[in-house]
């Protein structure tokens, strides 16, 4: 064996070893994903699970505005729904129409002194809003972990691996701008 055709073997080793490190290393961001996607996912439905009980208590002061719980209901429906297809867009977009419904009816609540008074009312309030807080703490998890990945799989020479095996680009979780702006008491009591 010539020394030329060993030298070329040896580079050919390390050339490859260096790609299944590249991917070994692809494949852990792959799973960081999913592994923040499941942990949002738990709290997305932990929540899913108390808008139902807070509608309830709300449904039993029958001047309640039924508009504002309309809200929260058909974006309650819409962030199932993009969570059982992982529409990350979609989820995004329904957390924000979810958020400001649920701004609304606190604040609608506030005209209510009884259901102000009301004990469940008061713990479900307090625990959807542990949630929603929750949710934004690992909602920062997720958008690390996806920007982390889409980084490297534009890096090179990661970017090589990462086409070879089909690695693209994930989306970010972003929440609508109609979320983030505060609630306008005064449209609410107009209405």
């Amino acid at each position: 064996m010539s020394v030329s055709l060993i030298v070329f073997l040896a580079i050919a080793i390390a050339v490859l070893a260096y790609a299944v490190v590249i991917y070994n290393n692809l494949v852990r961001l792959k799973h960081n994903i999913a592994k923040a996607w499941a942990n949002i996912d738990v709290l997305l439905k932990q929540r899913h699970d108390e808008l139902p009980k807070l509608v309830e208590v709300c449904r039993q002061y029958k001047q309640f505005e039924e508009t504002t719980l309309s809200r929260v209901i058909e974006a309650r429906s819409k962030v199932s729904d993009a969570r059982a297809r992982r529409d990350v867009p979609a989820l995004g977009e329904a957390e924000g129409m979810l958020r400001m419904g649920l701004g609304q009816l606190f604040a609608v609540a506030e005209a209510y002194p009884e259901l102000k008074a009301n004990e469940h009312f008061m713990q479900l309030q307090t625990r959807i809003s542990s949630l929603e807080n929750a949710i934004a703490d690992r909602r920062e998890m997720y958008n690390e972990s996806v920007n982390v990945h889409n980084v490297r799989i534009e890096q090179f020479p990661d970017v090589i691996v990462a086409r070879m095996f089909g690695y693209s680009e994930k989306p970010l979780l972003e929440f609508s701008t109609a979320e983030k702006a505060d609630v306008d008491l005064k449209a609410l009591f107009n209405d």
